[in-house]
């Protein structure tokens, strides 16, 4: 009987060890050798604690409880054992028995089970989380994944897809997942309608491989009513950023006479470096195309590049135009404040034109930018650091302008890092045929002509003239001549040029001006001087084809002056509505 019960007990997979009341080891069968690694003969007869060093067969003899289910580790393994006192038929503890087993594979198979399941987790979250719309379905076409922003489009639930042949969610056109199935290839930019709705989608869809054989197919849709609202938005974002953008390179400046050439090179050399640029020369010679061209030319082209023309804008709003303002920093100001230009053109470049003319408080903050690299907004404190190359333009005689105390003279130099002469076209008459070319095909395009040349004579006239507006007098003589040609004349001859000034510039700032109407005689002085100087600023204006740069210049004052004057005497509604030139 003795013998059997060994048997028995070798047998079962659980190994076992015993102890009589002393802890001395009376049972240990093979499968406690197996995890032990230890030979009954060898242990048999001995104290257990001094066979297993982790056991608590000796507790369980000293206090009779029973341990279930407890986990320890022995030697390089981990077990569970379950420990329990023997007693005799009157209660008394006679020994201890031990029942344990390796628990390591079911360890690590359980550790296999809760990644699995929280791989399973993650992918389901980002399957649910992800914007596109995803369904996928066995081998056989049944649907087994769709995630919310399939529902989203098609407006099916999972109860209407999941188990279902996947043409289920199609209304017009033929199931992209048919095709993966059927030629084990991709599917890409097919036009659907799916869904109760008959919503337009893109989609594509994919074949899933596992160890080489298809097991179903994963696609992705795109609501094409999105798309074409998003792109509407790109389109208008795209306009926004024209707008920032600078237009012009280097190839867009015409000409190739040595004075050009030198600005242009001084130009390129100044555009790979940060510093400050100023660009002087007289009104229309391209002040701004080269600003344009110097941006383009360095290493914040992809960049923003505002341009701020400071005469254009009134001085009591150009400060915080340029530098932004805070919410209540005057009356009127907008709730939260605004941002300035500065702060817009961060990271790329500002253009200042005609920087002579703005105001002695305005150009403190401006010298700050320069020397500080930040501003402050107006009615702010905190100063917001920017990054911005700045490039200013001025038809000014600076330095006339710093001995009259007009002009900062520290900011003058701040700005005068490097001076780019631009010349006028007086300078460079030679490229004078060439620019005509230059116009020609801009306007033919703007005005469907097909004009191909200029006759020599009409040439020579326009060398002879000195052009006090510059390249753009230039460019705004050849187009009205070319409105003058017949559609089916090529060549621009003299009859097609307008007349130009009979007077020149010096002339027509010494000429007397005469009341012609003597019936004013007994007016007020201020009233007659006001009369005289408003019909000869609008005589100035008409005579140059109101062109403002030109005519503040005929008539000695800046262009802030002429604006000021052109609003008090209602000039503006008279004649801005016809072709008043913007400079």
């Amino acid at each position: 009987m003795k013998k059997e019960i060994e048997i028995i007990l070798d047998s079962t997979h659980d190994a076992m060890i015993a102890v009589d009341k002393e802890g001395i080891i009376t049972l240990f069968n093979k499968a406690a050798e197996k995890l032990t690694k230890l030979k009954a003969r060898e242990v048999i007869g001995k104290y257990v604690a001094d066979v297993i060093e982790t056991t608590r067969l000796p507790y369980i003899l000293e206090t009779g409880n029973s341990e279930l289910n407890r986990r320890q580790p022995l030697r390089d393994i981990n077990i569970v054992t379950n420990r329990m006192p023997v007693r005799d038929e009157e209660g008394n503890i006679i020994g201890a028995v031990a029942v344990f087993r390796d628990i390591t594979e079911i360890l690590e198979l359980a550790e296999e089970i809760t990644n699995l399941k929280e791989m399973e987790s993650m992918f389901r979250a980002i399957i649910n989380s992800t914007q596109d719309a995803i369904s996928v379905v066995d081998e056989k076409g049944i649907g087994v994944i769709i995630n919310p922003a399939y529902t989203s489009i098609t407006g099916l639930s999972a109860r209407d897809v999941i188990g279902k042949y996947c043409t289920v969610d199609i209304a017009e056109g033929e199931s992209i997942h048919l095709k993966v199935l059927k030629t084990k290839k991709s599917v890409k930019g097919a036009r659907l309608r799916v869904g109760p709705k008959k919503k337009e989608v893109i989609a594509d869809a994919a074949p899933i491989i596992v160890n080489g054989k298809l097991k179903g197919s994963v696609a992705v849709i795109h609501d094409l009513t999105e798309i074409k609202r998003l792109t509407s938005e790109l389109d208008q974002a795209k306009q926004i950023i024209r707008k920032l953008e600078a237009k012009y390179t280097f190839d867009d400046i015409i000409g190739s006479h040595e004075k050009l050439v030198n600005a242009i090179e001084k130009a390129k050399i100044a555009a790979v470096t940060p510093a400050t640029v100023i660009l002087r020369g007289e009104s229309g010679t391209g002040k701004e195309l080269f600003a344009h061209a110097i941006h383009n030319a360095s290493n914040r082209k992809y960049a923003q590049f505002i341009r701020v023309n400071c005469a254009a804008i009134s001085e009591n709003i150009l400060e915080s135009e340029l530098f932004g303002y805070e919410e209540g920093a005057f009356t009127g100001a907008l709730k939260g404040g605004k941002i300035g230009l500065f702060e817009r053109a961060h990271g790329g470049t500002i253009f200042l034109d005609e920087i002579g003319e703005i105001k002695m408080s305005t150009q403190a903050k401006l010298l700050r930018v320069l020397q500080e690299r930040e501003i402050v907004r107006v009615g702010g404190t905190k100063p917001i650091h920017i990054d911005v190359r700045i490039i200013a333009a001025t038809n000014l005689d600076l330095e006339k302008a710093v001995k009259e105390g007009k002009f900062r003279e520290d900011l003058y130099y701040r700005l005068n890092v490097i001076p780019i002469r631009i010349p006028s076209l007086r300078e460079h008459k030679k490229d004078i045929y060439e620019l005509v070319l230059h116009f020609i095909k801009k306007f033919n395009q703007e005005y469907g002509r097909c004009v191909n040349d200029i006759s020599a004579e009409a040439l020579k006239i326009l060398m002879d003239y000195d052009w006090p507006g510059n390249v753009r007098e230039l460019e705004n003589f050849i187009g009205r001549a070319m409105i003058n040609m017949k559609f089916n004349e090529t060549v621009i001859k003299t009859y097609h040029l307008a007349k130009f000034i009979e007077k020149d510039e010096k002339e027509e700032r010494e000429k007397v001006y005469i009341i012609k109407d003597n019936t004013n005689k007994n007016l007020p002085l201020k009233q007659v001087i006001e009369k005289v100087e408003k019909e000869y600023i609008e005589q100035v204006l008409r005579k140059n084809d109101y062109n403002k740069t030109k005519a503040a210049k005929i008539l000695n004052i800046s262009i802030r002056n002429l604006y000021y004057k052109i609003k008090k005497y209602g000039i503006e509604d008279k004649y801005f509505a016809k072709k008043c030139i913007n400079n």
